[in-house]
């Protein structure tokens, strides 16, 4: 089996493992780019594995005329800029110490050893340069089958990390085989090891729940995840009953994790995933829209554009009812529509007495569906 693809055949790709190769060491793709190339998906990052240490990859791609930049190098890796393209390359290791958060790795000389500290089977796969794969562990059923299936031992592979509960489900979301359900050996791992999750850092926790929302159609893993006990040690109070009927009525609108978040409710959200002012200013504005009763139109003045679409699809969701006809126009009309009374209309009122008059007149405005003029409003 082979792999191919303009990242394969990237100039400075094949230049950076020729120039690894022509010295005596391997140079092997590995982990998301075979993968996904495998599957068919897009190549987003380049991972290449070999026996060389790092600070000989570094000499190596210097001498070639690339620039290195020690991005991990006391964990073997060093990103090489081949012909503008970042690859990070890492040194075959294997693990001596690990507890939950990070591993202290010792390097090695054989592919089986780095394969065996990988966490999912369908990741441990390799490729040379003209693109044969090479699978160490067998986990080629496992891709063909779109099954994520843990290396070894399922509990120990979470115990060396425990983020690798959430990329379980966070991977069965993106690739997996929906039909197929998750692996039941590593969903029991996960629900029985689920604590470990508190030992992670909230930024850790943020990054894959993102990840995670944003795939496809997450709601079959979150469900899972809730299942087995996860989703309440991530985002305690959190129901993912909303989210399926969400996803499908998202249709082809543009997929927004935060829409997805807001549907799943929860305490303490900006904390437990470190949301951004930005992030938890939105998410606070979709959870009060869903308890509120204005219409697309008051939802686009209120939110904008794509927050009010947010909150017509996750109202609608939590209602079970389908978005009204002529939704998505209601909202960007609303998007652009300015409310036609400014204070100077309603001198000489002053102070308290002149904000609760221009608060009751938007009121009226935005309850008549934004059209009333100037003059209506004032008469």
């Amino acid at each position: 089996m082979k792999v191919a693809g303009d990242w394969l055949a990237h100039e400075g790709t094949q230049a950076l493992c020729t120039a690894l190769e022509t010295v005596g060491h391997r140079a092997l793709f590995v982990g998301g780019c075979v993968r996904n190339a495998l599957l068919g998906v897009p190549v987003a990052d380049v991972d290449i594995a070999t026996d060389a240490r790092p600070e000989t990859v570094s000499v190596i791609a210097e001498k070639a005329g690339f620039r290195v930049v020690p991005t991990g190098i006391d964990h073997g890796t060093v990103t090489v800029i081949a012909k503008g393209v970042p690859h990070e390359v890492t040194t075959f290791r294997r693990d001596v110490e690990t507890d939950g958060r990070r591993a202290v790795v010792a390097f090695s000389t054989r592919i089986e050893e780095d394969a065996a500290r990988r966490d999912f089977t369908m990741n441990a796969l390799y490729a040379d340069r003209r693109g044969a794969v090479i699978d160490p562990l067998g986990g080629l059923p496992d891709l063909r089958a779109r099954r994520f299936r843990f290396v070894g031992d399922a509990e120990e592979r979470i115990r060396e990390d425990y983020l690798r509960i959430l990329r379980f489900f966070r991977f069965h979301a993106q690739y997996g085989d929906p039909d197929q359900g998750l692996d039941a050996e590593g969903l029991a791992a996960c629900a029985a090891l689920s604590a470990g999750i508190e030992t992670l850092s909230r930024e850790r926790i943020g990054a894959e729940m993102r990840k995670l929302l944003a795939a496809p159609d997450p709601a079959p893993a979150v469900a899972a995840m809730a299942a087995a006990g996860v989703l309440a040690q991530v985002l305690p109070g959190a129901d993912p009953r909303m989210l399926a009927p969400l996803v499908h009525l998202e249709g082809q609108e543009p997929i927004r994790w935060l829409r997805r978040l807001a549907v799943l409710g929860g305490e303490g959200a900006t904390e437990a995933l470190r949301l951004s002012r930005a992030e938890a200013r939105d998410l606070a504005a979709l959870r009060t829209a869903l308890g509120g009763t204005d219409g697309p139109a008051a939802l686009g003045w209120r939110l904008g554009a794509v927050g009010g679409a947010d909150a017509v699809l996750a109202r609608a969701a939590s209602l079970g009812v389908p978005p009204p006809d002529g939704w998505q126009a209601e909202v960007a009309r609303g998007a652009i529509a300015r409310f036609p009374v400014s204070a100077a209309d309603l001198a000489p009122l002053a102070g308290a007495a002149l904000g609760r008059r221009l608060k009751e007149l938007e009121s009226q405005w935005l309850a008549g569906g934004l059209r009333a003029g100037k003059s209506d409003l004032l008469r």
